[in-house]
């Protein structure tokens, strides 16, 4: 069986490497923007100097050759579905028995006047690094334009280089479409003591260039700004241009059931370009992820291989890092109050820290944990949401979940009080944070 894969990201790499293991079919690759895979949300690293190039590569250059997986470094324009075959640039076509389309999202941008200039530029491909590396050593102001995880990645990497930058951000509070108000006010109020200019309620209008370069901005309020660089991190859509006026059946991204089969007859698609038609309860359509990407990736190969299994990403998570602010987010946590659903919520009064669960208030059963300077466990905060179990049992067992060293200060007991003082209870933590006790209570 000849199996073609478009793309060599996370998921594309997965599933080539899901299929070798498994099967010794023949298995080709397609890529367009590098030869070996890599590691994007590594890519801050690389330009700050904490990482080396190669260090965010996992795989050797002989990776390909010791899989016996055949590279092809091209451009596909299209996809002939009735005759199986994959369009490529310069016209030439490979045929295929299985297909897995694995091309991953681009940057959303907006067709604003100006965004041709020398010096306007995303941070998704390892080429748009080498442009922000480029521009550096002119560089006197920086403006960045998105209020999303990109852009705070964006604002900390040439802050490391002593640039200035403000950011722009349409919504009230740094990425308050995502966190509640309360966790989005702190991320504000921390950029902006890093010394990042913080514009909220504003958007970009237009980009003014002089000899084709970046020199000004003008935005939403009628201000003017002048610039040597302007970064789009206005979000990511499915990479799927290429496949219009094709038979494939698409919304947003390539539309796939639970076993990751399109409309088209031996046809999967996986990671960020592919949209779950009916999602499991608690997760989207798309989920830009890595982790999704990667069980995708393994999912879509056994399919291929016989095995019919259901995609199943469990409970939501996620984490990432707003300067020296850790986050982590498991299960459901809404932005804005939601009828029914209860929250209860403790900050630092001196600190960067919060946490805050959710729960259903009919039942009491916790539905989500939101953690702004704290870790806690993966295992327990699932199996909490996953067993539906009472708020009230969470609380006196929180200290399991603390994943914080040793000697960090833990603040379980605040939230406790905290809730003691809401509803009149006398609740007490039950359980110290050992490991044993961890294991105790992951095994029953």
């Amino acid at each position: 069986m000849k199996i073609v894969i478009i793309g060599n990201g996370i998921s594309g790499i997965t599933a080539a490497k899901t299929l070798r293991k498994h099967s010794d079919h023949q298995i080709i690759v397609l890529s367009d923007e590098s030869e070996l895979f890599f590691s994007r949300t590594a890519l801050m690293y690389v330009f700050m100097g904490h990482m080396r190039a190669q260090d965010i590569v996992p795989h050797k250059k002989k990776f390909y050759e010791d899989n016996n997986i055949e590279l092809y470094l091209t451009r596909v324009r299209t996809v002939d579905f009735e005759h199986k075959s994959v369009i490529l640039e310069d016209d030439n076509f490979i045929d295929y028995d299985k297909l897995i389309i694995a091309t991953g999202s681009k940057p959303r941008i907006i067709n604003w006047p100006g965004k041709q200039l020398d010096g306007v530029h995303t941070l998704y491909h390892i080429q748009d690094l080498e442009n922000i590396e480029r521009h550096c050593e002119t560089m006197n102001h920086a403006i960045i334009v998105g209020g999303g995880l990109i852009g705070v990645e964006l604002a900390e990497m040439l802050h490391s280089r002593k640039i200035p930058v403000t950011m722009l951000v349409r919504e009230s509070e740094y990425w308050s479409g995502v966190l509640p108000l309360e966790e989005a006010k702190m991320i504000s109020d921390h950029i902006r003591a890093h010394d990042i200019g913080l514009k909220l309620n504003t958007e970009l209008k237009e980009i003014w260039g002089d000899k084709e370069k970046v020199k000004m901005i003008l935005t939403s309020t009628g201000e003017k700004i002048n610039c040597e660089f302007v970064g789009l991190t206005v979000g990511v859509q499915p990479n799927i241009d290429f496949l219009d006026f094709t038979t494939l059946e698409t919304n947003r991204g390539i539309l796939v059931n639970d076993k990751l089969e399109t409309n088209m007859d031996s046809v999967y698609a996986i990671g960020d370009c592919a949209e779950i038609r009916t999602p499991k309860e608690g997760r989207k359509n798309i989920e830009a992820v890595w982790y999704t990407g990667r069980m995708m990736g393994e999912l879509a190969a056994h399919n291929i291989l016989g095995k019919e299994l259901d995609y199943n990403p469990g409970i939501w998570f996620n984490s990432a890092k707003f300067f020296d602010i850790e986050y982590q987010v498991y299960g459901s946590v809404p932005n804005k109050p939601v009828e029914g659903i209860g929250q209860l919520f403790w900050k630092h009064p001196k600190k960067n820290k919060s946490i805050r669960l959710v729960f259903d208030l009919k039942n009491k059963a916790i539905l989500g944990f939101n953690l702004m300077g704290i870790r806690y466990r993966h295992e327990v905060c699932e199996k909490w949401i996953s067993d539906q179990t009472h708020i009230e049992e969470v609380l006196s067992n929180l200290s399991l979940a603390n994943f914080d060293p040793e000697f960090f200060s833990t603040y379980e007991q605040h939230l406790v009080a905290a809730y003691n003082k809401e509803t009149g209870s006398a609740l007490k933590l039950k359980q110290k944070r050992s490991l044993s006790n961890v294991l105790n209570f992951l095994s029953k």
